[in-house]
């Protein structure tokens, strides 16, 4: 039977370690001999004892899911408060303030109030006909909780499921069955050709939404043509 003299060579603060604590398993048994024999490694040892001594108590899992909740939390206030900020700003255009008076003259039957010379908007009537507007702010979304990391992580393994379903059935559909591509899907690949975010393809207009999708610009031959055109275009209007 090996017996141990308990020399503490760690910091003064651990000197109330019991012979049970540090010897109670192999793991720290032996950090405790390397201790011993290498007390020039101060720095090291401390190290190897808090996390020998505090790390199998703290739960990673718990630890990752507080993680999330915290960083998910300061990424929601961010977006809340970036979206406020543009709905601020857009509400001191001139834009805005013209379709509050369009929206007023429309509930008052053409009517408009002019009691303060029609100069200005009592705050109130302001507020409620700011309501009623829907405020479309590019590259500015209202927030929403699915898009935040936590959610993001969780709904991963269902995403990438139903990612892999949707590579699937195209690849069935078009490349198997060569069946001719759909609006949605040739619209999905003119977006892609042309680089066009969602937002931005849904701004233009029905007619030029034909002319694009009717060029197959996903070939590579109609893409090139279809920039020739636009920069004999660009140049012609200089």
């Amino acid at each position: 039977m090996v017996h141990y003299i308990i020399v503490n060579p760690l910091p003064d603060k651990t000197a109330n370690l019991t012979v049970q604590q540090i010897l109670k398993d192999e793991a720290t048994r032996e950090q405790y001999d390397y201790a011993l024999a290498h007390p020039e490694e101060f720095f090291y040892n401390t190290a190897r004892y808090y996390h020998a001594y505090y790390g199998h108590k703290t739960d990673t899992r718990a630890v990752l899911v507080g993680l999330l909740l915290i960083i998910s939390s300061f990424q929601y206030m961010n977006q809340w408060t970036r979206y406020n900020q543009a709905i601020d700003m857009v509400k001191k255009t001139p834009a805005y303030k013209n379709k509050l008076r369009a929206l007023e003259l429309q509930r008052s039957g053409g009517v408009a109030n002019r009691k303060k010379g029609n100069k200005q908007m009592d705050k109130k009537v302001e507020e409620e006909l700011g309501k009623e507007l829907n405020l479309d702010i590019r590259g500015t979304e209202k927030p929403s909780v699915w898009e935040l990391i936590g959610v993001r992580l969780i709904l991963l393994p269902y995403t990438l499921g139903k990612l892999l379903l949707w590579y699937g059935c195209w690849f069935w559909r078009y490349n198997v069955k060569r069946a001719p591509y759909s609006w949605e899907d040739a619209s999905y690949l003119t977006r892609r050709s042309l680089r066009v975010s969602l937002d931005s393809w849904k701004s233009i207009d029905e007619s030029t939404k034909e002319d694009l999708i009717e060029r197959r610009l996903w070939e590579k031959s109609n893409f090139e043509n279809y920039v020739a055109e636009m920069r004999k275009e660009s140049k012609r209007r200089r």
